[in-house]
């Protein structure tokens, strides 16, 4: 677990993000909230037939909840929020995950190169009693310039793509891969904050 920075927090009450992405975490961390991390290790598989919108909240709300029903009896479940989230990749109805290997990295990029796409995060808030439950999502459109071989295969060899959804990351080399966002630029790198701070209110937590 680790914890960083301080907000107004209605007396007693703990945070704690069910996600080891290093991203999530920075970003949590620039919103200024005081928070613990505790990585899910939910089953990620999900039926076909999911819209992305459904896919990306089914994942948030089972992330949360594997770390929530993992809680030891220290913390209070009326007193505990968690926050899970899952963003995905789509391209023309087709759902980018990470790449398998950089075969596979190559395969995404070279669809997506030239084309636009549509990045879905869903995040979910949730109190570690399950009373209180907020669930929803963001959708950003992202178009990527057009490509040679091998300019991707060169951002292939720097690593970057191994572990992204999509085989890109916008906070990283992979926006100088960007010719334009439409929507929250932070829903592509992992969390939309704009999002998530007005879900954590409820649950006494404020940013500003």
């Amino acid at each position: 677990m680790s914890r960083s920075g301080s907000a107004p927090y209605e007396q007693g009450i703990k945070l704690i993000l069910a996600s080891s992405s290093p991203r999530r975490q920075e970003l949590l961390k620039g919103m200024g909230l005081d928070f613990e991390i505790i990585a899910s290790d939910a089953d990620e598989t999900v039926e076909k037939n999911l819209s992305p919108r459904e896919i990306v909240e089914t994942l948030a709300v089972r992330k949360a909840e594997a770390v929530s029903a993992s809680l030891p009896d220290s913390y209070a479940p009326d007193r505990t929020v968690v926050i899970g989230s899952d963003t995905i990749v789509v391209l023309g109805g087709e759902v980018l995950g990470k790449p398998r290997d950089e075969r596979d990295a190559l395969r995404m990029l070279s669809a997506l190169q030239g084309q636009t796409h549509e990045v879905f995060s869903g995040v979910a808030c949730l109190s570690a009693d399950r009373r209180n439950v907020s669930v929803s999502h963001r959708r950003t459109k992202v178009t990527m310039k057009a490509m040679d071989e091998q300019r991707i295969l060169r951002y292939i060899g720097t690593g970057e793509p191994s572990d992204k959804a999509g085989a890109y990351a916008i906070q990283g080399i992979g926006a100088t891969l960007i010719e334009g966002i439409e929507g929250d630029y932070f829903n592509v790198v992992g969390l939309p904050v704009s999002l998530l701070s007005e879900m954590l209110e409820p649950f006494g937590i404020r940013v500003i």
